[in-house]
């Protein structure tokens, strides 16, 4: 607001339309400058409604542009129509120096929402004596990174034109780029001659303030985070929001705070992201003004099925047999496909958004082969970044009609003007619902147009239900990890690498960060013990000291060689030991063609034609660390495939899904069409479809599991054991630590190893050789003593229970997770930097150290790797909801018995079955994480 002016000078408002709140608040400010509202509720009773929240935001200015130099203005006048309702809220926000978090959907003008009113003052305000970074933009991905510093020469060359047209003095702004893609004379440039807006990643921005580059970054006065909701959810946000302290520390106690602007698609909860953006003083959140511009897109959605009936399909799949089924199901995919050709061909550019990048590959493959040409690629991170690049400038000028794509594509980079979306399977989420469908018609005010394709009668629901959720812009909430100690780690390593740090100086900047701001004393102490060599590094040598304790001074320090390791394997994405794939022939450094699971790699071998790209390749040479390849135009190849690609459901759309079944059960079929038609976009196929998935399973049980019932369907296989189905909606975060608390109840009482598996829709559980079934008691833990199971299970096995997705048993989850952990905590450094470490090696490494760290209650790995399933991977708080629920009856257990699976289970087992591809994800190196003990109390404080 102007200085002066104040809302306290409104005695009363009367009730009535926003417009006279306007008026009013006009003539209250009438000797000064305009001030005009610009989000109000319909009605505004009294002065106290300003205090509850009636009047989300006030901005200065009723003209928008008016804090702008006139040179600005003209370019941004003669360039676009008018301002976006996020320009109008952040730019007098950010030219008055505050932090702002601004939420807007995709196409709503963000980027330049934040940039503008930066690059006005850098223009136009003094040089500063000698060159230096003023503005850090960070992205979290590198392309979005290379696309706005290509969209941001428009503005600095039409600004400049303006201001040489006007006669105004200027200094254009000059702009670097730096990821992990930038050769290294750029770096030494930037370095020698730091520009004046940097645009980075977070690894990237790690690594400057690790080096002697980090000078350039004492006068940067703003940070913008891009797509921020990207990363708050992970521990890649964690280690950003710690970097961002370092920032702030590298700047001075006595500087100005530094302005940070984050960029988000319409998230919530809004107080949990902006103290993530903002970080804390002293423990207490630092001011962050929340600018929802969050106008819905207008969403034309419809969700179809290729078929007249779902249940009785054409042509036999090919399944693999697993040990779960012997469900035999029929293929959609040979009238899938033919629907999204006739799709591509109907509209001028078309994004396809598939959950896994086998599906990306094994989609584009099959239409480019029923198109007879080259119509599709395949979009994903295992491809390489020049074949993106090209991918993308292929679609974007329409050589290329259609691309399918994982989440790579998620994100706001400008892939032109896309009119049709397709969701091939319900979206995982919501918030990615509407993220993809929102790149159709990029504009904000231009509709954007999705088809969801759903793959069985399962995921038909799940899409009828996300639908709904998309319409209503019903985000889940995010969250972000609590105390991540493998961070801690790893930046203590890197910060001490540049300065010598008093104890609680270090501590005080860690908890600065939103997600330490909890941080106990007992575990930054401990992380601080593991890297100042507490632990035997005679029996595993990574475990040497990497810093230096001075517990007399209170004072940390760097040991030799550790910076080295902290630029060399900084950051927070795993080592999953994939296979870099080369062009034979190709320069050192150049050709790459993008990468392979390993154990893809060990079942090829030379001159196999593989697909990668929707591009065939074959073999010609296969070294130690990456797989040379020469094209083979035309000739049929092998699909790829990458481990642990599939996302749990969040609970919030597992009761959505439950609640809509329930609705339609309650309804008569005429009205219950209606509804799916009208509020979920369903075409009249695809709801008869629905309805009758619904009507078969009543009749095949009596019942059906919704949002208030959950049913245990129990039969008799093949092979004459029994197999008991608990379907629920509730989503693998759930049903992952309940498999893991069943078998613990089971071994306890029969000493027996069950078979189970857990999907986003239930649980499956194998009891062989038992005349009888199993009792229901067994199934459904306490909900008072289930943590403590789960948190055994992970010590002691727990073999049995598998993930669809990962077909791994429960100790590799936690050997899996702990190897991860220890890396990015620099205990597990690679060999040689820049070279593949094989994942078998690094299995074994993780297991080494496994075996000593076991012997020692508080090992901060094994603390975190506990602390991340049971809070981050398991949605823990749910479960013991849920449990506590069925035993307070206000949620309902019914048991069923049936002669063969109903359809909900036949769906359950078909999903196990579609993703199930390797029993032996789970290496002995990896099974070493048994007769593990943990410190409760610091595992306690931790959680």
């Amino acid at each position: 607001m102007p200085p002066g002016a104040s809302l306290e000078g409104v005695p009363c408002l009367v009730r009535g339309r926003p417009q006279t709140f306007v008026a009013q608040f006009r003539r209250l400010v009438r000797d000064r400058p305009v001030v005009a509202l610009l989000q109000i509720e319909a009605h505004v009773d009294t002065k106290a409604d300003l205090h509850r929240g009636k009047v989300t935001s006030v901005f200065v200015g009723s003209d928008p542009l008016a804090t702008f130099n006139p040179a600005t203005r003209a370019w941004f006048e003669a360039t676009f129509q008018s301002p976006t309702r996020a320009q109008e809220l952040g730019w007098p926000a950010i030219a008055a120096g505050d932090s702002v978090l601004v939420l807007a959907p995709t196409g709503s003008g963000k980027t330049l929402a934040a940039f503008l009113a930066a690059i006005d003052h850098l223009m136009f305000s003094p040089a500063p004596k000698k060159p230096a970074t003023r503005m850090v933009y960070v992205s979290p991905l590198k392309a979005l990174a290379v696309d706005v510093e290509r969209n941001l020469r428009e503005p600095l060359v039409g600004i400049t034109r303006q201001a040489q047209r006007l006669g105004i003095p200027y200094r254009e702004p000059t702009v670097a780029i730096r990821t992990g893609d930038t050769p290294s004379r750029e770096r030494a440039r930037y370095q020698r001659e730091p520009a004046d807006i940097l645009i980075t990643t977070p690894e990237s921005l790690y690594l400057i303030l690790t080096s002697l580059a980090r000078d350039a970054l004492r006068s940067v006065e703003s940070v913008i985070v891009d797509e921020i909701h990207a990363v708050v959810p992970s521990k890649r946000g964690s280690h950003l929001a710690l970097t961002l302290e370092r920032l702030e520390e590298l700047r001075g106690r006595g500087a100005k705070k530094l302005q940070r602007v984050g960029l988000s698609a319409t998230q919530r909860p809004l107080d949990e992201i902006a103290r993530f953006l903002g970080g804390l003083d002293d423990g207490v959140p630092r001011p962050v003004r929340v600018l929802d511009a969050g106008r819905k897109k207008t969403l034309e959605l419809r969700v179809e099925v290729p078929v007249e009936d779902m249940a009785r399909l054409g042509e036999p799949a090919e399944i693999p047999t697993g040990p779960v089924t012997a469900v035999q199901r029929s293929s959609i995919w040979p009238a899938i496909h033919p629907q999204i050709l006739e799709l591509i061909r109907s509209h001028r550019s078309t994004l396809i958004f598939v959950n896994s990048r086998r599906l990306a590959e094994r989609l584009a493959g099959a239409l480019n082969e029923l198109a007879g040409e080259e119509l599709v690629h395949a979009h994903h991170g295992s491809i390489a970044r020049e074949q993106r690049l090209r991918i993308e400038d292929d679609l974007k000028s329409g050589r290329l009609p259609a691309l399918v794509a994982t989440s790579s594509l998620e994100l706001g980079i400008d892939m032109g003007a896309i009119d049709l979306v397709i969701q091939v399977e319900s979206p995982p989420s919501v918030a990615s619902g509407m993220q993809r469908i929102g790149r159709a018609g990029h504009r904000i005010d231009e509709p954007s147009t999705g088809v969801i394709i759903p793959k069985f009668r399962g995921d038909l629901l799940a899409s009828a239900a996300i639908t709904e959720g998309m319409f209503a812009g019903a985000v889940e909430p995010l969250r972000y990890p609590r105390n991540p100690l493998d961070i801690v780690a790893q930046q203590v390593v890197a910060m001490t690498a540049m300065d010598d740090w008093g104890v609680d100086d270090l501590e005080r900047v860690i908890r600065q960060a939103a997600p330490f701001a909890e941080l106990p004393r007992s575990a930054f102490e401990g992380v601080l013990d593991m890297l100042s060599g507490r632990y035997p590094s005679d029996e595993f040598a990574e475990l040497r000291p990497r810093i230096v304790w001075d517990r007399t001074a209170g004072v940390v320090r760097s040991r030799e060689g550790s910076k080295v390791v902290a630029i060399s394997n900084g950051g927070t994405i795993p080592d999953r030991g994939l296979y870099g794939v080369f062009l034979a022939g190709a320069e050192k450094g150049k050709g790459r063609v993008g990468e392979l699971d390993e154990e893809m790699v060990f079942e090829t071998k030379e001159g196999d034609v593989f697909l990668l790209g929707a591009s065939s390749w074959r073999v010609e040479e296969i070294t130690q660390d990456r797989v040379l390849v020469s094209p083979a135009p035309g000739v049929p190849g092998r699909m790829p495939f990458w481990h642990g690609e599939n996302v749990g459901r969040p609970l919030e759309f597992g009761r959505a899904i439950g609640a809509l079944a329930r609705r339609m059960r309650s309804l008569p079929s005429e009205e219950a069409t209606k509804e799916l038609v009208t509020k979920h976009a369903l075409a009249e196929g695809a709801a008869r479809n629905l309805l009758q998935y619904l009507g078969d399973q009543v009749a095949a049980t009596g019942t059906m599991p919704d949002d208030h019932t959950i049913v245990i369907e129990r039969y008799l296989d093949d092979m004459g054991d029994w197999r008991v189905c608990i379907l629920s909606h509730f989503g693998a975060r759930v049903h992952a630590p309940w498999a893991m608390a069943i078998g613990a109840m089971v071994r306890e009482r029969n000493g027996d190893e069950p078979d189970i598996l857990w999907t986003n829709d239930g649980i499956v559980v194998r009891f062989p050789g038992t005349d009888q079934p199993p009792p229901v008691e067994l199934l459904l833990p306490d909900p008072d003593t289930v943590g403590d199971l789960v948190q055994a299970s992970l010590a002691v096995g727990g073999g049995g229970a598998r993930a669809a997705n990962l077909g791994a048993p429960t100790t590799a989850l936690f050997a899996a997770r702990f190897r991860e952990n220890s890396a990015r905590a620099l205990l597990l450094p690679r060999r040689r930097p820049g070279q593949r470490a094989p994942l078998w090696q690094q299995r074994k490494r993780a297991g080494d150290l496994l075996a000593v760290a076991s012997r020692y209650e508080s090992f901060p790995m094994v603390l975190e790797t506990y602390r991340e399933i049971l809070q981050d991977v398991f949605d823990m708080p749910g479960l013991t909801e849920l449990l506590a629920s069925i035993r307070s009856r206000k949620l309902r257990v019914v048991t069923v018995d049936t002669r063969a699976p109903s359809p909900f289970a036949a769906s359950l087992l078909f999903n196990y079955v579609a993703n199930f591809m390797y029993e032996g994800d789970a290496p002995l190196a990896e099974l070493r994480a048994q007769a593990l003990t943990v410190d409760p109390s610091q595992l306690r404080a931790l959680l």
